[in-house]
Order: structure tokens, then C-alpha cells, then sequence
């Protein structure tokens, strides 16, 4: 069968360029290597932080704007429970860049955000304890996403539209002609006119075969899980959270479902080749760091209950790679979403679509391409 477009990776960013293409009447192929929603790569761990100001840079804003409307609209088809309106409440030193920048995207786009000295923190929000140098802004319109349970639900959505999708298939190879790409997985080979590559810590594979080489670095990294007490931390009770200290960046959230208080790190991390097993978690080396954050600033949560591992893909200035191949228009690449990616996953997947289907997409996504590393 000849396919309109086929998507290589049916992760966040795939499956939901796999839902606005189907939903346009478009033959759509699916192919992932395992079956998504899953945890082998970097969109599971049942949580994802939506924020709208945004301190890695004002161009992000109107993206996660957009993505919070189609998230919403997911919601809605989906008849899902995706999206908790925990808040978001980022912590940092006044003169941070992090917390500087996210004020003035804030203010760029009238966002309603309350900045609050560390006094008026810790007496809002009973389970912190912030130092006086420190101040934390709160966004009271953003919050957490169910990240498989999204997956889950552009899955459905786009084989509901006549998406086909084959997990287990692994690609091998890509073959571009003039007019089309030749894909060749487990031993099957399938033609379309178009192609996205969308694979996560794959991408290096991947773009070797397009002949591409971009510094795209996957890396290990954790999150855990701790006990604390919910009339404290406790999703109605707290928000989701980050902090930019001069020790590190982490980042959270409240105790959803019973679960408990979730806390990662997002810098850092080890190199990982994806083709290996990933380290197990580490109760001692892993949570050590993950603990220090929490007896300083939330000196209420309790013990470890578990963590977990995933992998990061990351580009050396930490932003995303959202273009089509330099000499193959009718090749799109979406990769190197840096840990901070998740939360735009709908809004890219529209994205990405338009770039396959030759039309001019609605954001500016010139921090984006891939001629900067060139």
C-alpha cells in the first residue's frame, strides 16, 4: 500500500502528527519499534510539567499556548482525564537568567503569574521553606499532563481516522527517491510519499541513514518518588514545581492519585547508548541528590517509595530540531526535545503535519532549525 505520509516513531510527537494528518484524510503509517504509550524512551513516568511562562526563552510561549488548547481539545475527544490544573511554581534566585526570563515572557504575553517573595511562599504553600534569596513564580493556569495517557489518547484518535499503525517494527533503512521514501522494517518495505522521523534517542540511528549528522547526545536520567504527607503535598494542595539553584535544576510535582511527591533532576546525566539496557535506578547514588533538594526545601516528604529511568535527548544549546531534510523537502525531522519537549507534544505534532504537507506552519520555528549547527 502507498502511504501519504509514513512517521518513523509513534512516540508524543509522532503519534499526534499521526492524529492531525489522519484526521485530514491522509493515509497515515505508523511504525515504532516498540508499542507506544511505553517505557523504554522518554515518555513515560505517568507525569509531565505544562508551563506557559517560560524560562528557556519567550519563543516558547505561543507554542505552549497552543499546545494547552489542543491538549484541552484532546481532552474532549478523548472523553480523558489528561490535564490537572495544579498551578506551577517555579523557584529561583531573583536574578537567576531562568527566572528572569521567565518573568519577562510572562510580561510579554500578559500571562497571569504571581511573584512571590519566599516568605509569601512558604506561608502560601505550607510545605516549603525557601531561603530569603529566593523568590517563586506562580502560574496558577498551567499544571501536570498524564503523558502515556495523552500518547494513549492520540493513539486511539488516529487509527480511529484510518491511521495504520505497526508497532515492533524497527527501521533499518530508509531509502529517499525523488518523489517519495522507500522504509524498509522487518524485512517489509513501505513506500510513501512523505516522511517524518520523529525517534527520540533513536535520532543518531535514524539520521544516519538521511545523512545527517547533528549533535544529538542521549543521556540517562531519574526521577523518583517519595513519601509525603497529602495534607501537604497533596495535588490539591500543591503545585507542580522547579528549581533553579546554583546546585542544580530540578523539577516536580505534587502527590497525584496518592502516589506521592515526584522529583527529577534535569541537568546532568550520563551518556546512554539507546541500543543498551538502561541502568536500573539506584536507591543510594541516585535519590542521594534527589533527597538533598527535599530535606532543604520540602523538609516534610518523607522516605523514597521508588524510581525510575529515562533517557533525555539532547542538543547542545538546548533547543529542539523541528525541520525538513536540507536537500529533501519531503522529509521532516523533529528530534532533540532536551527534557523540556513533552509539554508541546500536540502543538508539534500540528506542526510537523503542515511541514509534511507542505504548508506554512502557524509558529515561528526559526530558534528550530537545523542549519544552526551547521
Amino acid at each position: 500500500m502507498q502511504f501519504d505520509v509514513a512517521i518513523i516513531g509513534a512516540g508524543s510527537m509522532g503519534m499526534a502528527s499521526g492524529y492531525f494528518l489522519a484526521k485530514q484524510g491522509k493515509r497515515v503509517l505508523l511504525l515504532d519499534a516498540f508499542d507506544p504509550p511505553h517505557s523504554h524512551a522518554s515518555h513515560h513516568g505517568e507525569t509531565r510539567i505544562i508551563r506557559h511562562a517560560y524560562g528557556e526563552g519567550k519563543e516558547y510561549v505561543p507554542l505552549a499556548l497552543g499546545a494547552q488548547k489542543h491538549w484541552e481539545d484532546l481532552e474532549r475527544l478523548s472523553e480523558k482525564s489528561l490535564f490537572l490544573k495544579t498551578g506551577v511554581l517555579n523557584v529561583g534566585e531573583k536574578s537567576s537568567p531562568f527566572i528572569t526570563m521567565l518573568i519577562a515572557s510572562a510580561e510579554k504575553y500578559q500571562l497571569p503569574i504571581d511573584i512571590l517573595s519566599a516568605e509569601e511562599a512558604n506561608q502560601r504553600f505550607e510545605g516549603l521553606n525557601l531561603p530569603a534569596e529566593y523568590i517563586a513564580c506562580f502560574e496558577s493556569t498551567s499544571g501536570v499532563l498524564r503523558c502515556e495517557e495523552c500518547i494513549q489518547a492520540y493513539r486511539d484518535l488516529a487509527i480511529s481516522h484510518g491511521a495504520t499503525l505497526l508497532s515492533h517494527h524497527k527501521v533499518t533503512d530508509i531509502d529517499i527517491k525523488q518523489q517519495g521514501v522507500v522504509i524498509t522494517a522487518n524485512d517489509q518495505s513501505f513506500q510513501a510519499d512523505k516522511v517524518i522521523v520523529s525517534v527520540g534517542a533513536w535520532s543518531n540511528d535514524l539520521l544516519k541513514m538521511l545523512q545527517l549528522d547533528l549533535p544529538i547526545r542521549p543521556i540517562r536520567k531519574t526521577f523518583a518518588w517519595f513519601d509525603a504527607p497529602e495534607t501537604l503535598y497533596s495535588e490539591g494542595h500543591f503545585p507542580a514545581f522547579s528549581f533553579d539553584t546554583q546546585n542544580g535544576i530540578y523539577y516536580g510535582f505534587p502527590s497525584i492519585d496518592g502516589a506521592g511527591l515526584k522529583i527529577g533532576r534535569h541537568d546532568l546525566g550520563d551518556d546512554q547508548n539507546p541500543n543498551q539496557a538502561l541502568a536500573p535506578f539506584d536507591e543510594q547514588q541516585d535519590a542521594h541528590d534527589l533527597q538533598q533538594l527535599l530535606n532543604k526545601h520540602m523538609p516534610s516528604v518523607g522516605d523514597l517509595k521508588f524510581g525510575k529511568t529515562c533517557m533525555y535527548t539532547m542538543t547542545p544549546d538546548e533547543h529542539f530540531v523541528i525541520d525538513t531534510h536540507p536537500e529533501h523537502r519531503h522529509v521532516v525531522i523533529a528530534c532533540g526535545f532536551s527534557g523540556h519537549g513533552f509539554k508541546f507534544s500536540s502543538v508539534i505534532g500540528e506542526v510537523v503535519a503542515d511541514l509534511a504537507l507542505g504548508k506554512t506552519p502557524k509558529y515561528d520555528l526559526n530558534l528550530f532549525a537545523l542549519d544552526r549547527f551547521q
